[in-house]
């Protein structure tokens, strides 16, 4: 709702079209009145172009990348034309919350870089400040908002880490913390994304030649790559075939990795999203469907 309103704001400044996508994920009761409630109160704070979309989320995998996976969707049709720019509340807590999952993760340098401020059409002019600095802007402003009620429930993951675990890495270690995990995203971004091109180059360089495509990729090319560049060219072809982002972790890339440095004739590795990954001969296969044993 802050972002709502500054948006709304500066656009009479600047000109800009402006509209607002409520999304309703259909995952609570009453979440149709909610949304309605919600765009009503967008309309008031002048904010003339307003929908709500109602999504189906996928009851696969994680409920929160299936639902960020549902919501994305909705973005990007209500976005429409190729020139719209897509503004995002997330919020330098956010981004703590995000680089500290990572962590517990084991993830690898894109996962600790964070949320970018600026991805595609998608931009996040909040990333550089504070939930409480949003939470006070709403209350000069006088600006109602709803809890939402996942935003407190501990079965899922974040919350916890926001409700516990960063609240006591601050009494351990100070209250700089979230600037702390927020630096360290922007620093290690840098360097993910220089990595990221070169194994963008590796990956079409390994899916080529006679009898090769994004789906099998050569052995030996891989093996001869940095590891660096090696497990990302993997994670890209796994995302390739299908496998979701939200669900792909570094174990799972570990056990694709074996496949190439530990190969004793072992069978398929199964993939979220329902990707098989085998290696026969000098390829190594990705494939979507019956999962393969």
């Amino acid at each position: 709702m802050a972002l709502a309103a500054a948006t709304a704001f500066e656009s009479k400044l600047g000109g800009w079209l402006v509209r607002a996508i409520v999304v309703d994920h259909a995952q609570q009761d009453e979440s149709a009145a909610t949304s309605a409630l919600v765009a009503s109160r967008l309309r008031a704070m002048g904010v003339g172009d307003v929908c709500v979309v109602r999504v189906e989320v996928s009851p696969e995998g994680s409920p929160e990348a299936a639902a960020r996976e549902a919501r994305y969707d909705a973005l990007e049709r209500a976005a429409g034309v190729d020139d719209a720019v897509v503004l995002l509340g997330h919020t330098r807590d956010d981004q703590a919350e995000t680089v500290l999952l990572a962590l517990a993760r084991g993830s690898g340098t894109r996962s600790l870089a964070g949320m970018a401020p600026q991805q595609g059409r998608y931009r996040r002019p909040l990333l550089d400040l504070g939930r409480a600095v949003t939470t006070r802007a709403c209350n000069v402003l006088g600006i109602e908002v709803w809890e939402d009620p996942h935003n407190s429930d501990g079965r899922y993951t974040r919350v916890r880490v926001r409700r516990d675990a960063l609240p006591a890495l601050q009494e351990a270690l100070g209250p700089g913390v979230v600037d702390a995990l927020a630096r360290t995203a922007a620093a290690t971004r840098h360097d993910a994304d220089a990595l990221d091109a070169l194994a963008a180059e590796l990956y079409a360089q390994v899916g080529s030649g006679p009898g090769f495509s994004a789906g099998k990729l050569r052995v030996d090319a891989l093996l001869e790559a940095p590891t660096a560049l090696r497990r990302r060219a993997l994670r890209l072809a796994a995302l390739a075939a299908g496998s979701p982002a939200g669900e792909l972790f570094a174990v799972h890339v570990d056990a694709v990795e074996r496949l190439l440095t530990h190969w004793h004739g072992q069978a398929a590795i199964n993939l979220p999203g329902r990707v098989s990954v085998v290696r026969r001969g000098d390829a190594l296969c990705f494939r979507r469907g019956d999962l393969l044993r």
